[in-house]
């Protein structure tokens, strides 16, 4: 991380300066972290699974046991893949450079996508009278969570302006 400030020297022949890079100290590294804190992908799972199972029990007080059913398929169908995503990506593994950063946040993504039809096919095959309206409801409902999380991201430290 650094900032770009323009250079007196004019190596290129162009009328305008070059920018050179200037790397951020310490300090100023440590106040950009905390002024964007990170937020775990386990607290969406989290945040996912509360959702979804009070879902789940609403659909189950209101409607029938085969609508909560064809709902909490919905509702597995991103949860399951989600957990999957989030141990990967917080792997030793993902983390040794950023490469492999970079690379397994692709492969785990594609396992997400993957896991998530392989679960909506299984619901399909598996659950007796199977409400597609209600599956789906439960579906959009957890995947909503990630906006969600945007929106109620953890606040910078006190100390830093943000």
């Amino acid at each position: 991380m650094g900032t770009i400030a323009p250079s007196s020297q004019q190596d290129s022949g162009f009328d305008e300066a070059e920018p050179v890079f200037v790397p951020l100290t310490q300090a100023q590294i440590a106040a950009v972290k905390a002024a964007n804190p990170v937020t775990s992908p386990w607290w969406v799972v989290l945040f996912q699974l509360v959702l979804g199972s009070v879902a789940v029990l609403l659909a189950l007080v209101f409607f029938s046991k085969s609508v909560a059913l064809s709902l909490a398929c919905g509702v597995l169908a991103v949860l399951l893949p989600a957990a999957l995503f989030a141990w990967g990506l917080t792997s030793r593994f993902a983390k040794a450079n950023v490469g492999t950063a970079v690379m397994s946040f692709f492969v785990w993504e594609l396992v997400k996508i993957v896991m998530t039809l392989g679960v909506l096919m299984a619901a399909q095959r598996l659950v007796k009278d199977l409400s597609w309206p209600a599956m789906l409801v439960g579906l959009v409902l957890t995947l909503k969570v990630y906006w969600l999380a945007l929106a109620f991201k953890r606040k910078p430290q006190a100390g830093t302006k943000g």
